[in-house]
């Protein structure tokens, strides 16, 4: 699988990427490498953490070799998967310096996406903590997401240095216009004269 990575040159050149981010969160392959209650394996990606966060370093390894030094390399972590027993914040923290050293630059902080019957508190920034703990812990940059989703939000979680970067995708989905809404907003000068901001209330009310 590794031996299918793109070149950096068609990553760069025909998709004109200058971010990438590896996705080890919520579920797919490379999480449930990491969480004891998806990998039950025996051999030397198994067991112990060490052996359980190995497929992770040889992707950010091979990764970092095609992808250029001066471009951003963020990887996305479930911190926890809400169920005992499964992958941690600790374990998180843990790995976050290990991915540092690789060349990694920010952690994008999310949770959960294994186990359909865990039990997450949802509300408003509840995965904040995650992000902070990361920063904290790990020394490295972390982005922050989940109910991130108003301007005031998102400007305090950057100026407490909570998290260096807000991800949110729902909010955007749901108002398109948000950026410059939240420039508005916060008083940061631009032209809105050339804008318009039509009501997307009725378009969206079903996504949340």
């Amino acid at each position: 699988m590794l031996s299918n990575i793109e070149s950096k040159d068609v990553i760069i050149k025909r998709y004109r990427f200058q971010v990438l981010e590896i996705h080890a969160a919520h579920g797919y392959l490379i999480h449930q490498f990491l969480s004891p209650l998806a990998n039950k394996r025996t051999d030397n990606y198994g067991g112990s953490f060490e052996n359980r966060i190995r497929y992770l370093l040889e992707v950010t390894n091979a990764v970092r070799a095609l992808w250029p030094a001066e471009y951003p390399l963020f990887v996305r972590l479930s911190a926890t998967d809400w169920v005992d027993g499964g992958w941690n914040q600790e374990e998180t923290i843990k790995v976050s310096a290990i991915l540092k050293t690789k060349g990694v630059d920010l952690i994008d902080c999310s949770s959960g996406g294994l186990d359909a019957h865990a039990k997450i508190p949802v509300k408003a920034l509840y995965q904040l903590p995650f992000a902070e703990a990361v920063k904290k812990g790990a020394d490295i940059m972390t982005g922050a997401v989940g109910l991130i989703t108003t301007p005031a939000e998102a400007e305090m979680i950057v100026k407490e240095r909570k998290a260096d970067l807000i991800f949110m995708a729902r909010g955007n989905l749901r108002d398109p216009y948000f950026p410059l809404r939240a420039q508005d907003m916060l008083g940061v000068p631009g032209d809105f004269e050339q804008h318009s901001f039509p009501s997307t209330e009725s378009k969206s009310r079903f996504i949340i």
